[in-house]
């Protein structure tokens, strides 16, 4: 039973409590303006969507600073002073690009949505009803690239944060020692080992021994059949001369550096199984492109035959050609030149389904991949779980003063931009300074003159 007393304290605390709360309120009127009401619940900025962007204009630069042409794509935008590039090299038919993007792509492209890109590249991938060629594949490619930059840029981030973020501290590369003989290129492994470089693809010549077989006249030059700059490989000298190329590098080198080797498709599928069986001894980091995409049947002889790892791949134009071949882990290393493939969208699709297979990433990246497609490649080198290693190039200064921003090398580590975007610009001015040609060296014969295929 509640006495006269608790009844008293019990009034006065109700009192009490309905004057904090209207004194509480009366602060908040007199202090708290509509403006100041409205902002604090206002949508804060990282739920707010960004206006439209769309595409003003998708345009090619052509240049060749390092001696490859070299063809990039500029997607200029409605934002002022906003726009993106992308790696769109086709250095054999670089010419042929160029309207391709000047043209085609941007009658296509013009007032779309900058944001769209799975939409952008879907539809423009089929706008041509029949795909899968390299000249529209390198367009697209460039587009692509161009508008991830764009997005990047947007999001104030770099590219690679918007893939997933960093998945190590750098990208691990190799780099290329070739030369006349063994003993050379030995010499070049251990100057590059002291540059810091792990992993090194060793090479007598070029592809196939092209340019060290001058001892050798080939009958189809002494008959006057082909061009007179047409190159040879003589197979069965190749084929002899590689194992012993492992063997002086690595007695030489040592047993902790890399080993790769590139064989570019230039011999009977046969005889390159037996070669790199033989290789076994020499612990090769990888094998690349033991056989042409006409041969792929051959793979599954060759994995029977031997554990070296295999990569292949920079010559597939569709990333449906990569399905088989890793689901049925044909080979160990994705090779995948990232102005052919068509862009960063479906070459990130490729790494990921190589992760189910335990498939490693190793992107193609020759002089031919411009600085822009090596930004490409890095950011996705960086992001992704299954990556192997990244084909480098050591830029000279003429292309450095094309393209600011020009990836770097240190430790033997791609050093990855943290600029918003891909991280690198074009000065057009200084691009213009090295026009492209049309000539193309990809004429190699047998000594009867027969075509092989790289």
């Amino acid at each position: 039973m509640k006495t006269p007393e608790s009844q008293s304290v019990n009034s006065r605390r109700k009192a009490l409590k309905m004057l904090g709360l209207g004194s509480t309120a009366g602060i908040f009127g007199l202090f708290d303006s509509p403006q100041a009401r409205a902002e604090r619940y206002e949508t804060p900025a990282y739920a707010k969507a960004a206006a439209p962007v769309t595409i003003k204009s998708v345009r090619a630069i052509t240049t060749a600073p390092g001696g490859s042409n070299l063809v990039i794509v500029k997607v200029e935008t409605s934002e002022p002073g906003l726009y993106g590039l992308g790696c769109a090299t086709f250095t054999q038919r670089a010419l042929v690009v160029v309207p391709a993007i000047n043209t085609y792509l941007n009658e296509f492209c013009v007032g779309k949505n900058v944001d769209n890109i799975e939409d952008m590249w879907q539809s423009a991938y089929v706008s041509s009803y029949w795909r899968n060629g390299p000249v529209l594949n390198n367009a697209l490619s460039g587009l692509d690239q161009a508008l991830w930059d764009i997005k990047g840029k947007r999001a104030n981030m770099p590219v690679y944060q918007l893939l997933g973020g960093k998945a190590r501290i750098a990208v691990d590369t190799y780099t290329h020692a070739s030369g006349p003989t063994p003993e050379a290129i030995a010499d070049k492994v251990q100057q590059f080992m002291e540059m810091g470089f792990r992993h090194i693809r060793i090479q007598q010549g070029g592809y196939g021994g092209v340019g060290a077989m001058a001892e050798l006249k080939p009958d189809f030059k002494t008959a006057g059949f082909g061009r007179e700059t047409d190159d040879f490989s003589d197979q069965r000298t190749y084929l002899k001369r590689v194992p012993k190329m492992f063997d002086v590098v690595r007695k030489r080198c040592g047993e902790d550096i890399e080993l790769l080797h590139d064989m570019h498709e230039l011999t009977e599928p046969i005889d390159a199984i037996n070669m790199i069986k033989g290789l076994e001894e020499y612990r090769p980091y990888f094998i690349e492109d033991p056989f042409s995409p006409e041969n792929m049947k051959w793979f599954k002889l060759l994995r029977q035959t031997t554990s070296v790892p295999i990569a292949m791949g920079e010559l597939f134009n569709n990333i449906n050609e990569f399905k088989e071949p890793m689901a049925e882990q044909l080979f160990d290393f994705i090779r995948i030149h990232i102005s052919q493939i068509g862009g960063i969208t479906p070459a990130m699709k490729v790494a990921r389904l190589g992760e189910w297979f335990n498939v490693k990433t190793a992107w193609h990246g020759p002089g031919d991949t411009s600085p822009v497609g090596h930004a490409a490649n890095n950011s996705i080198d960086i992001a992704v779980w299954n990556f192997g290693i990244q084909e480098s190039q050591l830029f000279n200064d003429r292309v450095k003063e094309v393209f600011p921003g020009c990836p770097t090398i240190k430790n033997g580590y791609y050093q990855v931009s943290e600029s918003p975007g891909l991280g690198i610009d074009i000065n057009e001015k200084e691009a213009a300074k090295y026009p492209i040609g049309t000539k193309s060296r990809w004429t190699i014969r047998k000594n009867d003159g027969t075509m092989l295929r790289p």
